[in-house]
C-alpha cells in the first residue's frame, strides 16, 4: 500500500533544498505552498515572472495536485491560460511519480519561451514601422503615381487655373494700354468724355449760360485772318 503522507513529506524536503529562496509554506492539512519561477532576463533585461501555487490532494502522487498562478508579472492573458495548459499536461503525463519540480521545471522553460517570443513579436513591430516609414519615404520621393482618374482630375483643375489667369492678364492689358492712350484717344475712344464737364457742373447745381449777344457783332469785324502780318494785338494798340 503506497504511503502517500511519506513520499508527499521527502518531495517537500527536496523541493526546499531546491528552491529556498522562493518556496514558502501556506498551510500544513491539506499541504499548500508556492513557488516562484522566474524567465531570464531578456536583452533589455526584462523577465517574466509566475508564482505557482500547489495544494496536496489526499491520493498525490496517483493523483494530481491542485495548482493556480497565485500571482504574475510581465505576462498577457494568453501567456496565463498557456501556462496552465502547459500545467495540466504535465500532470497527466507525470501521474504515479511526485511530479513538482517536473512542473516547475516545465513553466520556467515557457516563460524563458515566452520572453523570446515577446521579444520577437517587438521586433517585428519595429521592423514593420521601419519597412512602413521607408515606404512612405519612396512615396515621397517618387511622387504619386499618375492615372487616368488623377489626370483628368489634375487637367480640370489646370484649366479653370489657366482660364483665370487668362482673365487677369486680359484686366490687365485693357487697363495698361487705357492708361497709355493720349487725351484725345481717350475722347475717341469713350464718347462719355464728350459730356463729361457739362454733365459735372449739372450734377454739382452750376448750370452755364451763354450771353449770345456778346457775340452779334463779330461778323462786321473786320479781321484779316488771310494777312500774315495781321495781329490781333496790334489792332487793339492803333485804336489806342
Amino acid at each position: 500500500m503506497t504511503d502517500y503522507a511519506e513520499e508527499q513529506r521527502n518531495e517537500l524536503e527536496a523541493i526546499e533544498s531546491i528552491y529556498p529562496d522562493s518556496y514558502t509554506v501556506l498551510a500544513d492539512d491539506p499541504i499548500s505552498f508556492t513557488i516562484t519561477v522566474a524567465s531570464d532576463a531578456g536583452e533589455d533585461g526584462e523577465t517574466s515572472e509566475a508564482t505557482l501555487k500547489f495544494t496536496y490532494v489526499e491520493k498525490y502522487p496517483d493523483e494530481p495536485p491542485l495548482w493556480e498562478i497565485h500571482s504574475q508579472e510581465n505576462l498577457e492573458d494568453n501567456d496565463v491560460e498557456d501556462v496552465l495548459t502547459l500545467l495540466q499536461q504535465q500532470a497527466e503525463e507525470n501521474l504515479g511519480m511526485v511530479m513538482i519540480f517536473t512542473l516547475v521545471t516545465a513553466v520556467q522553460e515557457k516563460l524563458n519561451e515566452i520572453v523570446d517570443t515577446t521579444k520577437n513579436r517587438r521586433e517585428e513591430e519595429k521592423q514593420r514601422k521601419e519597412a512602413e516609414a521607408e515606404e512612405a519615404e519612396k512615396v515621397l520621393f517618387q511622387g504619386t503615381v499618375v492615372t487616368i482618374e488623377n489626370f483628368l482630375m489634375w487637367k480640370a483643375r489646370f484649366e479653370v487655373e489657366m482660364n483665370e489667369l487668362r482673365r487677369k492678364r486680359q484686366k490687365e492689358e485693357e487697363l495698361g494700354v487705357k492708361l497709355k492712350l493720349t487725351g484725345k484717344q481717350l475722347f475717341e475712344t469713350d464718347h462719355n468724355l464728350d459730356t463729361s464737364d457739362i454733365q459735372f457742373l449739372e450734377d454739382t447745381g452750376n448750370n452755364v449760360e451763354v450771353d449770345e449777344s456778346l457775340f452779334q457783332d463779330i461778323e462786321d469785324l473786320d479781321l484779316d485772318e488771310d494777312d500774315p502780318d495781321f495781329n490781333p494785338l496790334a489792332m487793339g494798340s492803333d485804336e489806342d
